[in-house]
């Protein structure tokens, strides 16, 4: 019996001594472990761990202020945020990434603090002393009320419109807290942060008008308000005194509304352009001469005059053709008109004759004398 009652606890004590130091181990939650619980700024430790999520992303940052037990109490603010490092979990959830040794921007006691980017929220810390670097005592922590959130945050409301256009996204953030502390909260303000990716969040205080009695519990409604044409993975986050409470993944649609904006503006701008060029070239263009409107004038042609009668065909019915007068009769000579043809004495038309002295001489008889 006896022996049966020594076994667990050796079992317990070979457990405890298998844990090697600097590795914070949670219950039913992630771990991590350094290969140096001491280490000097310039330096490098091997942070590695196991329980997470798998392939979940992890931001590994050296923080002061800060212990297992509380936490980071001045948030990322009181971290190395420029030697940060990302890792990626495995299949199993485990990991291992050197993390270069940075001074934080506030005193120790220091931390090196595991954080999930995306998704459901896990964290865990393991002590690291900074070699050099100042050490601080803890600030006192408050006495008064303390609120913890009783029950998952959602984001509620929907796009309008002009969102589609690129106006800015908004959202309302709510949950239910409690006053787990011994004495009244009054008028608490929150903070709510709006990170972008893997970037770090941009905080905005919301007041939060009542009072929450010791064991009281609310409801409240924070309105979340993102910049004009955001979109894609949004995380936000409700910070009090210091303590992140909740965080809230944002999905936001891309504004098509801008995108066909500017389609339209690229093909109505060139093809207004064609169009006052065309104008442009319209207004320089020579004039053109207008079309005659009227009749054409008709050219006559002059009568060709042929010597001779026609003659034309007759049938036995037909009566005689009348006979051709002087106007109508032979055809005068072509350097002639009727009107201009020489006449005699009697203003007869006469033929005309050769005066030239060649020509030979007319007898002309000779009466007596």
């Amino acid at each position: 019996m006896r022996r049966l009652v020594l076994l667990p606890l050796a079992a317990a004590l070979l457990l405890a001594l298998a844990v090697p130091p600097g590795q914070v181990r949670a219950a039913d939650g992630p771990a991590v472990r350094l290969s140096a619980a001491r280490a000097g700024a310039g330096g490098s430790v091997t942070v590695s761990g196991t329980g997470w999520r798998p392939r979940a992303l992890l931001m590994l940052l050296v923080c002061g202020r800060a212990t297992p037990d509380r936490g980071v109490t001045g948030g990322t603010n009181s971290c190395a945020n420029g030697d940060g490092r990302a890792v990626t979990t495995d299949a199993d959830g485990a990991f291992a990434r050197r993390l270069p040794v940075a001074e934080p921007p506030v005193p120790c006691p220091c931390v090196v603090h595991v954080a999930t980017v995306t998704g459901a929220r896990a964290e865990a810390d393991a002590v690291l002393e900074v070699a050099g670097h100042p050490v601080a005592p803890l600030p006192a922590e408050r006495s008064a009320g303390r609120l913890a959130v009783l029950s998952d945050t959602r984001l509620t409301g929907s796009s309008g419109l002009l969102t589609w256009f690129g106006a800015p996204p908004g959202r309302t953030l709510v949950f239910t807290v409690g006053n787990t502390g011994t004495s009244p909260v009054e008028n608490p303000v929150f903070q709510v942060g709006t990170a972008h990716g893997v970037f770090a969040p941009e905080w905005d205080e919301r007041q939060w008008h009542g009072t929450l009695a010791p064991g009281e519990k609310a409801r409240i409604k924070l309105p979340v308000e993102l910049s004009a044409g955001a979109h894609g993975d949004y995380t936000v986050t409700l910070r009090y005194a210091g303590r992140v409470l909740a965080e809230q993944p944002w999905g936001v649609p891309r504004p098509w509304g801008v995108t066909l904006f500017w389609v339209l503006l690229c093909l109505v701008v060139p093809a207004a352009l064609f169009r006052a060029g065309m104008a442009v070239v319209d207004r320089l263009r020579p004039p053109r001469p207008a079309p005659h409107s009227g009749p054409r004038p008709r050219v006559r042609l002059p009568r060709l005059r042929t010597t001779g009668t026609p003659v034309t065909a007759r049938t036995p019915g037909d009566p005689p053709a009348p006979t051709p007068g002087p106007a109508a009769g032979a055809a005068s000579l072509p350097w002639f008109t009727p009107d201009s043809a020489p006449r005699g004495p009697a203003g007869r038309a006469r033929a005309p004759h050769d005066d030239s002295p060649t020509s030979p001489a007319t007898p002309t008889p000779k009466g007596p004398t």
